[in-house]
C-alpha cells in the first residue's frame, strides 16, 4: 500500500481509497436515515474528494446498496473458515461468527436489515433476498449438505426461513434488549440442529451430512 500525503490528504491507492470510502459509508448510513446522509457528508468524512464517489460506486443510492451488501451477505471467506468437525461444532462456529459480526456494527447491520429511509425499494430488496440465497448455502456448506442436489430448493427454502429467525432474533437481542447473547446463541444453535437432524429427516427423507 503506498500512502502520501498530498495538499493535506493522503493518496492512496485504488482498492484502499474505495475500502475507506464504504468503510465511512456504513458508519454514516447506520448513524443517520438515508435522506440524511449525503455524499458530501461521505466524501468529508472519508477525507476525499465527492467525485471519487461517483468514480468508485456511482451514485448514493448505488453506494447505498453496497453498503447493504456487504454488511448483509455472508463472505466466502468466513464459510472456507469454519472449524473441521462434528455438526455441533460447525453449527456453533458458524452461530458464534454471526453474532460476533452483527454485535460488532449493530447500528449499520440493524440499519441494512431494516433498510430504513428508503422505504419500499425493488433494489434493496432484491440485496436482501440475494443475501438470503447467499446465507442459505452457506449454511448447508456448513452443515454437510452442499453437494445434495435432489432437494436442494426445498433444503435453501427451510434454510431461508432459518435466516430469518436468525436476523429476528438478533434484533430481539441488539435492539430492543429483551434477548442477551448467550440466550441469542443457545436458541440459533439449537434451533439449526433440530432443524437438520429433525425436520429435514422428516420432512425430506435422511440426508447424509459430511
Amino acid at each position: 500500500m503506498s500512502v502520501e500525503a498530498v495538499g493535506g490528504r493522503r493518496r492512496l491507492e485504488p482498492d484502499v481509497r474505495r475500502e475507506q470510502i464504504l468503510h465511512c459509508a456504513v458508519r454514516l448510513f447506520g448513524d443517520r436515515p438515508y435522506p440524511d446522509v449525503s455524499t458530501t457528508d461521505i466524501a468529508r468524512e472519508a477525507g476525499v474528494a465527492r467525485g471519487l464517489i461517483n468514480h468508485y460506486f456511482g451514485t448514493k443510492k448505488d453506494l447505498y446498496l453496497e453498503v447493504i451488501r456487504v454488511l448483509v451477505t455472508i463472505p466466502e471467506v468466513a464459510v472456507q473458515q469454519l472449524p473441521h468437525g462434528d455438526l455441533h461444532t460447525r453449527v456453533d462456529a458458524s452461530v458464534i461468527w454471526f453474532l460476533d459480526v452483527v454485535s460488532r456494527h449493530s447500528t449499520s447491520w440493524l440499519a441494512a436489515i431494516g433498510a430504513g429511509g428508503v422505504g419500499r425499494d425493488a433494489d434493496v430488496d432484491r440485496v436482501l433476498a440475494e443475501a438470503e440465497d447467499v446465507a442459505a448455502d452457506s449454511v448447508l456448506v456448513a452443515v454437510g449438505l452442499a453437494g445434495h442436489t435432489a432437494h436442494r430448493e426445498e433444503l435453501r427454502g427451510m434454510v431461508r426461513s432459518y435466516v430469518a429467525l436468525a436476523r429476528a432474533t438478533a434484533r430481539e437481542w441488539l435492539q430492543r434488549g429483551v434477548l442477551t447473547r448467550a440466550q441469542v446463541h443457545l436458541l440459533l444453535v439449537t434451533t439449526l440442529l433440530a432443524i437438520v437432524e429433525q425436520v429435514f429427516p422428516e420432512a425430506i427423507g435422511n440426508l447424509p451430512t459430511g
